[in-house]
């Protein structure tokens, strides 16, 4: 008998229950494994070490899994990956929960700077998204476009259109599902009430009636027995009273154990004649049945097993850029839609004025919406702006017109030009995310440069070194050779390093480079930081690339930290072995070269003047590391920053040891763990190194 290979919304139901009792595990890490099977590596408190597994490829399922079960890590995590680190690094699980009765999982966790929510579909094609608090699609895994519902980069996410959920239905609506169908009872439970096939069965059989008897033919009693075997079902299941199960094929020898078939939460009359193991648990259950599952037949392609699947990297990247594109047409059509229904009100203004004022002397004289509805209903031209009314939205306090080939919400409550400079407002909106779409751009190019490289790489190296390429994460330090790849960049002869998120982070070495980077670099979008103890570098958050368009855009408070710690350690606050200092943020129209009357501003100087940002008792917190992909290098910066971008990394704090000498020790330290010293001599030497520490003495922290 065939496998199973993706759970049910019967089996949703058991399941969420049991992971909701991880609530308040924190997370590790996220690794994502080809394309589709997703891992977060949780701790909890009272259990240890958790991982969760969500798989949404040909196999889908999702269960937390023993860390025996787990694969070892994959190689040099992808943006997916990476994003999903710097959200949800440190976060809280808080809550699982079934999206009705779909095969839908959304996953909650919390976080002091903002809530993430990943949504696993483990239906169809599969797909895993991960949504910002406003319920916006951060990144997709795949990316859906269809007339009933759209799953893309920032736009809201769209569950599919809802089915049928047994677990809300009276016997009265049960029966009415029942009695809409033209076949017999088993595919009328399986396809109408959402059963499935296999559970279908079930009731069935529990119910002691005939499943090819067609729908028309069953007698109310027949209805009704079913309507109770499904109330006994999911009733016992949604308490918690379960039986876990995984089945086996059966086999002629005794001894001898068949291969899993299926995995159920609780004993079913359908799978009597097969051999079974209980479980405490149908969380253990899965576990069991996902970790053996033969899937031997799926990976014979006839390919070399070893060797990376490249070309299917190569054309996935491919195919992101292509849905990138099409989201910039959209955003430009979107922006341009919304601009074209401010001009149009303009257009008409007498009657957009006409209608926004009957309503709102409607209003004020106390008419409900409905009303106002039915009056312009039956208006035929009578009432101002009748003409061009379509609907009220009244929950939202709002009416819909339509103004040439435009539907236009708008509010009563403001005439026809704040009407307007909203539209415009939200066509400004829109553009803004055309920015970040072609940013996207750049970054997805940039992936598939990499992998176009790391494939030429593969077949120019001898059969030994790939062996190396699948080991986990710290592959590339055991490999006996490493290809050096480093291209240089405008700010490498500043202090510099990137945020959690990505943002550049630049700082003055003297105050020349103070003087340059307020003058030449600092764009009206970026934030300045400077340590409160004096001494220090300027420091300037980078919102947008230099040959790019500055954007307001919002910067987490976490990366924010970690350039105002950047900050700190960087000035005086190091060099007299404190362990934390203050600094403060202000945008750049608050800094000034014009200094107050009588005083004077030395070179590298500047007056600062307005509200600040504080950022209190900051830790200098150090840490120095080596990248290897996609650039070779060393990188230097906070450490909860530096963390996630390095193969390896070593933290410092402000200590005895000249920066020279610290160097040294780092350069030693990162010889012994690299099998390629000669590669660390090359990317990594100790006046390398030094460019990468904070001035003054340094010592290692022992880990």
């Amino acid at each position: 008998m065939n496998q199973k290979r993706e759970v049910t919304s019967v089996d949703l139901v058991a399941l969420t229950a049991e992971l909701n009792e991880y609530a308040g595990a924190k997370v590790d890490k996220a690794y994502l494994y080809g394309d589709d099977l997703l891992r977060l590596k949780m701790r909890d408190f009272d259990r240890g070490r958790v991982e969760l597994l969500v798989e949404v490829g040909e196999t889908k399922r999702a269960h937390v899994a023993d860390p025996t079960h787990v694969p070892d890590a994959p190689g040099r995590p992808p943006n997916f990956a990476k994003m999903l680190r710097n959200r949800l690094s440190g976060a809280d699980f808080h809550a699982v929960r079934q999206h009705g009765f779909d095969r839908i999982l959304e996953f909650e966790f919390r976080r002091e700077d903002a809530d993430t929510t990943i949504v696993a579909e483990l239906f169809g094609d599969g797909n895993i998204a991960v949504l910002d608090p406003q319920r916006e699609v951060v990144d997709s895994l795949d990316t859906v476009r269809l007339q009933s519902r759209t799953v893309a980069p920032g736009r809201d996410y769209g569950f599919p259109d809802a089915r049928v959920n047994p677990l809300d239905l009276s016997y009265e609506a049960f029966a009415e599902q029942m009695r809409d169908s033209d076949t017999d009872l088993v595919r009328t439970l399986a396809t109408q009430l959402n059963f499935g096939g296999l559970y279908a069965e079930e009731l069935c059989s529990r119910a002691d009636v005939e499943k090819t008897t067609p729908v028309t033919d069953a007698p109310e009693s027949t209805l009704e027995a079913l309507f109770d075997a499904s109330e006994t079902l999911l009733g016992d299941i949604s308490a918690g009273d379960l039986d876990p199960q995984v089945y086996y094929e059966p086999t002629d020898d005794e001894d001898e154990q068949g291969a899993r078939v299926d995995v159920t939460p609780i004993a079913l009359d359908e799978r009597a004649d097969l051999p079974s193991d209980a479980f405490e648990s149908f969380n253990d259950a899965l576990d069991d049945y996902f970790t053996n599952l033969d899937t031997s037949e799926d990976e014979d392609s006839g390919e070399t097993v070893d060797r990376p699947d490249f070309e299917n990297e190569i054309e996935k990247q491919q195919r992101i850029i292509e849905q990138q594109e099409q989201a910039i047409e959209d955003f430009e059509a979107q922006a341009e839609a919304e601009r074209e229904k401010a001009e149009s009100l303009y257009g008409h203004y007498d009657l957009v004025d006409g209608l926004l004022s009957a309503v709102r002397q409607a209003r004020e004289a106390g008419h409900g919406w409905q009303q106002i509805a039915d009056t312009f209903d039956d208006a035929a031209g009578d009432v101002p702006g009748a003409e061009a009314f379509v609907g009220v939205n009244e929950s939202a306090g709002m009416i819909r017109a339509r103004i040439d080939d435009h539907t236009v919400t708008l509010d009563p409550s403001a005439g026809v030009e704040k009407n307007a400079d909203r539209l415009y407002t939200e066509a400004k909106r829109i553009e803004e995310k055309k920015a970040g779409a072609r940013a996207a751009i750049e970054n997805t190019r940039a992936d598939l440069d990499a992998v176009k490289q790391r494939r030429d790489e593969w077949e120019a190296e001898p059969e030994s070194e790939h062996e190396d390429d699948a080991d986990d994460e710290v592959a590339w330090l055991s490999r006996s050779s490493i290809p050096i790849r480093h291209q240089e960049q405008w700010y490498e002869r500043f202090r510099w390093f990137r945020t959690s998120e990505g943002f550049l982070v630049i700082g003055g070495r003297d105050a020349g480079q103070n003087e340059e980077l307020v003058k030449k670099y600092m764009d009206r979008y970026d934030r300045f930081f400077h340590s409160q103890a004096h001494g220090g570098p300027i420091t300037v958050l980078k919102t947008s690339a230099p040959s790019e368009p500055s954007n307001d855009i919002e910067v987490p408070e976490r990366d924010a930290r970690q350039a105002a710690r950047f900050a700190v350690a960087c000035s005086s606050v190091w060099k007299d072995g404190r362990g934390a200092g203050d600094a403060y943020m202000v945008s750049p129209d608050q800094v000034s070269k014009t200094p107050e009357s009588g005083e004077y501003l030395e070179k590298g100087g500047f007056a600062v003047r307005g509200d600040r940002t504080y950022f209190r008792d900051l830790s200098t917190e150090w840490a120095v590391g080596i990248t290897c992909e996609p650039n070779t290098r060393v990188l230097g910066g906070p450490t909860d920053a530096i963390r996630e971008q390095v193969e390896t990394r070593i933290e410092i704090e402000p200590g005895r040891y000249a920066q020279g000498d610290a160097a040294k020790r780092i350069y030693r330290e990162f010889r012994q763990r690299f099998t390629d010293e000669s590669f660390v001599r090359k990317v990594a030497s100790p006046g390398e190194i030094q460019k990468y520490m904070p001035p003054g003495g340094s010592r290692i922290v022992e880990e």
